[in-house]
């Protein structure tokens, strides 16, 4: 059944509430996942029919609530967890209506919250968080996830299981050490946008819905923590690096680098939302390394063209994130933005001291300074060699078209 947007919007915004609503009041993560699902099937064949219930998501909590008890009750262990449910469901029962009423009353966005700190749980490795925020908080299915990731179904409800036992007990709620959760959080998020925004293999170069999952993740964990400076920058990033989205590709897919990209098909308006977002993080504390990055992203969105690109505030940025985070693509992100001060040689001798397993890009930047150092040759040889690592069909096409176009 095809449902109205409204209402497929809705029932996509509530789940993450309804979810972290029942297992901070149940545990069981994959029996309350399993009744949630439940309810909002209930809910996409009786709301088109019957109309949407004046309190959605009261309604949600309540019908999923029903179908976990009833799970836990027919349980092999059924008096265990009997008792169990005796003690953590309120004497006047969740499914009662004033008992909705007061779930519903809460912070509604806190449960949303607590799932994603949950998901991005500091002892699970980077793919399994991304799995498990995608499928908890972000409402996609195993197998969505799967075909985003180019990996079998199964691969994937293995991971999601794994990482799903591994948080099995893990207290849930809103910790005290929130803080030291939070850039695991953020880089889930910036994984995620990441590969959303340059697909790493398969045929296309962009997958949208990731990058808008992303974004719509990293949105609401900014309006529930407004004063963090790093939330904000991150949003930020993501807003003024999808801004340039449309212009990215040609009608055939094909890649368009951003020196190339139209510039009246950028979204100005995410870019002006980016700016003031960036500015305010930069003014309200000390810069962290989602801001700085914003920032460098900002430089870029508001030149008009890419000759008035000021290079040397790229430059100076870069070294301030460098400071903070001395990782290899930073360090190849700034051996670009010194080729473009100082130019290409310069570019090279930073290019060669550079460490660590980064794919092709290494080669694809060193063909292009090498290109602009006027050696044909050389660069059509790095050209050619970043093709044959790249597992991105839209890159490796690009990267052989400059290859034969340096052979003509």
């Amino acid at each position: 059944m095809r449902l109205p947007y409204d209402i497929e919007d809705l029932l996509r915004a509530n789940a993450p509430q309804v979810l972290g609503a029942l297992v901070r009041r149940y545990g069981h993560f994959d029996a309350a996942e399993d009744a949630v699902q439940e309810a909002l099937l209930a809910a996409a064949r009786q709301w088109p029919e019957h109309g949407v219930p004046d309190n959605p998501r009261g309604w949600l909590i309540r019908v999923a609530s029903r179908r976990l008890t009833d799970t836990l009750r027919s349980d092999e262990t059924r008096r265990e967890r009997e008792r169990r449910v005796a003690e953590l469901t309120p004497r006047d029962e969740l499914p009662a209506e004033d008992a909705v009423a007061r779930e519903d009353r809460a912070p509604r966005e806190d449960d949303t919250l607590s799932l994603l700190f949950l998901c991005c749980h500091p002892d699970l490795p980077p793919p399994a968080r991304i799995a498990l925020t995608l499928r908890a908080v972000g409402g996609l299915t195993t197998a969505e996830i799967a075909r985003a990731y180019l990996v079998p179904e199964a691969t994937m409800a293995q991971k999601i299981s794994r990482a799903k036992k591994k948080v099995r007990g893990v207290r849930f709620g809103r910790p005290d050490h929130w803080e030291g959760r939070l850039p695991a959080v953020l880089h889930t998020l910036y994984l995620i946008f990441n590969e959303g925004y340059t697909a790493t293999s398969g045929s296309s170069l962009q997958r949208r819905d990731l990058a808008g999952e992303a974004i719509r993740l990293t949105r609401a964990l900014h309006r529930l923590l407004p004063e963090d400076g790093e939330a904000a920058g991150l949003l930020a990033l993501m807003l003024l690096t999808d801004a340039r989205r449309e212009a990215r590709s040609g009608p055939y897919g094909e890649l368009i680098p951003l020196d190339e990209q139209d510039r009246d098909r950028w979204d100005r308006a995410a870019i002006e939302e980016g700016v003031a977002l960036v500015t305010r993080a930069l003014t309200s504390g000390p810069a962290g390394p989602y801001a700085l990055r914003a920032a460098i992203a900002a430089v870029h969105d508001e030149a008009p063209g890419p000759e008035a690109t000021d290079w040397r505030e790229i430059l100076g940025l870069y070294d301030v994130l460098v400071g903070l985070v001395p990782g290899p693509v930073e360090r190849l992100n700034r051996a670009v933005a010194v080729a473009m001060v100082h130019g290409p040689r310069a570019g090279l001798t930073e290019l060669d001291s550079l460490e660590g397993e980064l794919g092709h890009r290494p080669d694809a930047v060193r063909a292009h300074l090498l290109e602009r150092a006027g050696e044909r040759a050389a660069a059509r040889d790095a050209y050619t060699s970043a093709a044959g690592k790249a597992l991105s069909l839209p890159e490796q096409r690009y990267l052989r078209q400059r290859a034969a176009r340096l052979s003509e």
